[in-house]
């Protein structure tokens, strides 16, 4: 009776199984930058912590935010860290953000002697602006721009971080751009450096029309040094914010995971940043992935929050072959009962048919020899059913055929004393 339902049951859960999603990959590749930089560095805390929750994550080290796109959308790459911006100068259909992790203020440092005030004074001058794939160079070269600077009209030189540092104390250039974090030991130098000068931008609200993905920041009087009174003045930043970009078919199961991730890591308080503020659905480069919309509108997961993450995937994944089972398992469990009860009283109830037959001989008045044949008979049945096992629920039923059968023996042997009398009269 069972097997029907049960090939039934199983055909529905091998045809649910069609749709559970596969596993999240336990290694995924991570483009950061340069090493030294702050992608690298974030990328390697970001390997650190993925590791206890069993996933291994390779560091490619690229020279910035182009690359890093890039390599995202030929399929070398998984995640990527990417600059605002980049993704208005490299069309990408199908990448999307998790998630904005903190800002990048741009820092444009000059010489003193050299009187550079504004951006527009760049022009005819030597300035840094990092290598050629890097988000600091594709800025740089937008903001020059925006002041009708073309690049015939500068030179520019693609050398970035400390080279470019060395460059501008040594007067090789006049002025190098940067976009890293405020903490960057370069930037904590160059601020400290008497003889450069940090450009405050002028108009940095029109450039954050002009280019949405661009923040109008306030660097205070001594924000980086008090003693030293660094900067000695109200400074006026731009800043991109840095996204963590995947393709649209990333596994949703990372895409959690890596936000929760990225809220310990990048959700306290920074210079510029609000204990809270990121990582962020605001100041995106790409659409924001499906995955991430549900996580900032309703937070984690219940079994994220509850349960390691390798097993609170599985049972994510699994949940959808609960629905075969509850509609023709539940059914199939409520019939169980009745259908063993049936079960066990057809075990008694098939005596019972042989000795109504034996009751039926012995009323139509059997020869003595019918009714010895009768006895043998009921001998058999007495004897097949002392050798039956039956549950404790059943017992009393497998006691009361027991007495049926002694009640009907008595009958037998008192038709066969009435026929010996008969013979002897």
């Amino acid at each position: 009776m069972f097997g029907p339902a049960l090939l039934v049951t199983l055909i529905a859960l091998v045809i649910a199984y069609q749709f559970v999603q596969p596993a999240p990959p336990r290694h995924i590749v991570l483009a950061t930058g340069a090493e030294g930089g702050a992608y690298y560095r974030y990328g390697q805390i970001y390997r650190d912590r993925l590791a206890d929750d069993g996933i291994d994550v390779s560091l490619r080290v690229t020279r910035g935010s182009v690359e890093n796109v890039q390599l995202l959308k030929d399929h070398e790459v998984d995640v990527a860290f990417v600059q605002g911006g980049t993704g208005e100068r490299v069309a990408a259909p199908h990448l999307r953000s998790l998630a904005s992790l903190y800002f990048e203020p741009v820092w444009i440092f000059v010489r003193k002697k050299d009187a550079i005030t504004r951006l527009r004074d760049l022009r005819g001058r030597r300035v840094a602006i990092d290598q050629l794939g890097s988000g600091t160079r594709a800025i740089a070269l937008e903001l020059l721009s925006d002041n009708g600077i073309a690049e015939g009209e500068v030179t520019t030189v693609p050398i970035g971080g400390d080279d470019a540092a060395k460059a501008l104390r040594d007067g090789t250039v006049d002025a190098a751009f940067y976009v890293v974090g405020a903490g960057t030991s370069t930037v904590q130098s160059l601020l400290a450096a008497p003889e450069l000068h940090l450009l405050s931008v002028e108009r940095a609200a029109a450039y954050a029309l002009q280019h949405r993905y661009l923040s109008r920041l306030v660097l205070p009087e001594g924000a980086v040094d008090l003693a030293q009174d660094l900067p000695p003045a109200d400074t006026t930043l731009l800043a991109p914010a840095v996204n963590l970009a995947v393709r649209d078919d990333f596994h949703p199961a990372l895409s959690e995971l890596l936000l929760r991730v990225g809220k310990k890591i990048f959700g306290e308080a920074g210079l510029f940043e609000e204990a809270g503020m990121f990582p962020s659905r605001k100041y995106l480069e790409y659409p924001i992935s499906d995955q991430a919309r549900r996580y900032f509108d309703t937070g984690p997961s219940l079994l994220q929050r509850y349960l390691p993450f390798w097993a609170a995937n599985l049972v994510d994944r699994l949940k959808i072959m609960l629905l075969p089972l509850i509609t023709l398992v539940y059914p199939l469990l409520k019939v169980i009962p009745p259908t063993y009860d049936w079960r066990m009283k057809s075990r008694i109830n098939v005596w019972y048919r042989d000795l109504q037959a034996i009751e039926r001989r012995v009323d139509a008045h059997p020869s003595a020899a019918e009714l010895r044949r009768q006895i043998a008979e009921l001998d058999r049945i007495e004897a097949s059913v002392q050798r039956m096992t039956m549950p404790v629920a059943y017992a009393s039923t497998l006691y009361t055929l027991r007495d049926h059968i002694a009640f009907l023996r008595t009958q037998l042997h008192e038709a066969s004393e009435n026929r010996r009398s008969d013979h002897a009269a």
